[in-house]
């Protein structure tokens, strides 16, 4: 009897073993952008196009964030992309809090409440909103890095709960002993904190709209281990002895701000690396304060992460007056140009741009020549920039400049109209200064590129980018001491007379598709293919004016929140800014998938194969209460 039992006890524990065999390999999603580059690709290929027809949803949770009226908060977009670490969901929330939850079920684990929303409500436009985290491993102890408005929490993630030998017990403050910062309400974080060994780097997001002083916009990193701030950079010069204080003329870095970096940064690990986008110096559409160039502003900077020290940049926007800072974390590729293999960082911007260096000397992978733009300004004090880059290749991803014959077209009435209406305002190619009358300026001022980024390929070299195709109103008043936040004289807060620059019901100006997705060819330099995002709004589908027209299915959803993942199955993902999750063909842009998502999209999605061996596609969608986050999944089998 005992032989038999033990014999069947090796055959059962065989079995296990063969079964555990079988189960594929747990894959993780460990950093906000896939890695540390921000490539937002996947190795997983179980969902492919085969299969992908059978993709249903599996579970949805919700985050429990609602307006609070003694702070008088509301909560924004729920724009998370989450981390998937040994089977956990790591999510963060709007009000900067954080959850975990079962990578299988959806299941809340724990819940971190950072309390930023007792600061009141933050004064962006775009609102509360918080991107990603970031994990640290201190030995065999998994630590999750929380940036919250203007603390940083480490927590040990299996609890929640503060590490107390960090800062002050577990916390400490990302603005305590920083200079012109005026005022820690208008200074908060949006974007995940880059871990390089046992630093926490962060940027900063500051309200536009807050000028008076004008905070400045600083990349800090904080020692993992002892809380305390090693290193600070500041995009804006702060002695007429710090690079780039030249190109601030009349010694304007003495009372410029903002410039921040509020976009995701990237990191060459292995080279110690770290990679800045950013963004525009106040006031965004009024430089009469700061003539010049004004470094190190809307550029790509590399530093060193150690120490935060320079080690080259480029400015893709010099003199900016048309809010088209960097809103994208670089992507770091590695592509064959010409026979060369390189290791590259490309960037796109808002003005439809992909600017692409060697990501250790910064040289341009194909030329970028400066070009004569317009330095026609009647704004009082204005002086335009006489040149802004152009790169030779790839082209830009998205329509430039705005003629009349760019009008509308879906019907000739329409047409009329949308002529009609760009004749009120000054109207040229890409880069005419704002003006008093307005100025129509495309792309508009959120984009071309938003802060969803790319995703790219390493098989094909392709680099998948949403945009928006959309006209902007830049028109400036003089400043009329109404608003105390501001101290431009001109600006765009007192140009408010309720004109709109869409036609009535809101039929954009230009003719769909209003919003684009784009492959582009890094090996080649070249537009491999581009097609429509997203069916568009329902209430201009049935607009009157537009009733018996044959519209295209895709009308392009000009939601300008999210990007493209992309897997070794050849699938591109990408919410559609209409209430659904798509899917592509990544070498042809076909369209072969949608799934309905109850809200729209508001996020960059991720990909993880669970212990289970199911593969998940993960989105964040809606804003305030009405949120959810979805996981899509093959049905079990």
């Amino acid at each position: 009897m005992g032989l038999r039992t033990g014999l069947l006890g090796i055959l059962f524990a065989a079995f296990l073993a063969a079964q555990s065999r079988a189960l594929p390999q747990q894959v993780e999603w460990l950093y906000y952008g896939g890695d540390p580059g921000g490539s937002r690709f996947s190795p997983l290929a179980d969902i492919n196009a085969q299969n992908l027809s059978r993709l249903q949803p599996a579970w949805q949770w919700k985050h429990w964030e609602t307006r609070l009226e003694p702070y008088g908060t509301s909560p924004g977009f729920f724009e998370n992309t989450p981390l998937m670490i040994d089977g956990v969901l790591y999510v963060t929330t709007p009000y900067n809090s954080i959850a975990a939850l079962d990578a299988e079920t959806g299941k809340e684990l724990w819940r971190f409440d950072g309390e930023a929303y007792k600061l009141g409500q933050i004064l962006s436009g775009s609102g509360w909103k918080l991107r990603g985290t970031a994990f640290w491993r201190d030995g065999g102890k998994l630590r999750v890095v929380l940036n919250s408005r203007n603390r940083l929490f480490l927590l040990d993630a299996k609890t929640g709960k503060p590490v107390p030998g960090f800062g002050d017990n577990g916390m400490v403050s990302l603005t305590e002993g920083l200079p012109r910062l005026s005022d820690i309400r208008h200074v908060t974080q949006s974007s995940p904190p880059v871990v390089y060994k046992d630093l926490f780097i962060v940027g900063s997001q500051i309200p536009d709209r807050v000028q008076l002083p004008d905070p400045m916009g600083y990349v800090q990193a904080i020692n993992a281990r002892t809380g305390k701030r090693e290193w600070t950079f500041s995009v804006i010069p702060q002695s007429a002895k710090d690079p780039g204080a030249g190109t601030w003329e009349n010694e304007s870095w003495r009372n410029s701000g903002h410039a921040n970096v509020w976009a995701p940064m990237s990191l060459d690990e292995a080279r110690g690396l770290l990679y800045l986008p950013t963004s525009t110096p106040s006031s965004d559409y009024y430089g009469g304060g700061r003539p010049g160039a004004n470094l190190f502003a809307e550029s790509v900077v590399c530093l060193e992460a150690a120490t935060g020290k320079i080690k080259w940049y480029f400015q893709t926007v010099h003199h900016g007056l048309w809010d088209w800072d960097n809103p994208a974390p670089p992507n770091l590729v590695t592509i064959t140009v010409n026979g060369q293999r390189i290791d590259a960082v490309a960037q796109v911007t808002k003005q439809g741009f992909t600017f692409v260096f060697d990501r250790v000397t910064g040289k341009p992978v194909w030329p970028i020549e400066e070009r004569p733009v317009s330095t026609d300004s009647n704004v009082p004090g204005e002086k335009p920039y006489a040149t802004q880059p152009f790169p030779t290749k790839p082209p830009a991803f998205v329509d430039q400049g705005v003629s009349i014959d760019d009008a509308n077209n879906l019907t000739p009435e329409i047409h009329r109209m949308a002529q009609e209406q760009m004749r009120k305002y000054r109207i040229g190619p890409m880069f005419t200064p704002p003006s008093l009358e307005g100025t129509l300026q495309r792309p508009s001022q959120g984009g071309g590129a938003s802060w969803g980024g790319a995703a790219f390929d390493p098989e094909t070299g392709y680099l998948f980018v949403r945009a928006a195709n959309a006209i902007g109103l830049n028109r400036l008043a003089k400043n009329d001491s109404s608003d105390p936040l501001v101290a431009a004289a001109y600006s765009n807060v007192f140009a408010r007379v309720g004109e709109s620059v869409s036609l009535p019901g809101g039929i954009p100006l230009v003719s769909p598709p209003w919003a684009v997705l784009t492959a582009i060819d890094l090996n080649r330099g070249e537009i491999a293919w581009k097609v429509p995002l997203g069916e568009g709004s329902s209430a201009i589908r049935n607009h009157p004016m537009l009733k018996g027209v044959a519209l295209p299915d895709r009308l392009g959803s000009p939601n300008s929140r999210g990007g493209a993942m992309v897997t070794k199955s050849g699938l591109v993902f990408i919410g559609g800014g209409d209430g659904y999750l798509y899917a592509f063909d990544k070498k042809t842009g076909k369209e072969l998938w949608r799934g309905q998502i109850p809200f729209e999209n508001a996020a960059v999605p991720m990909t993880y194969r669970a212990r289970s061996g199911r593969q998940f596609i993960v989105i964040a969608s809606g804003a305030g209460a009405q949120n959810a986050l979805v996981a899509f999944a093959l049905p079990r089998e």
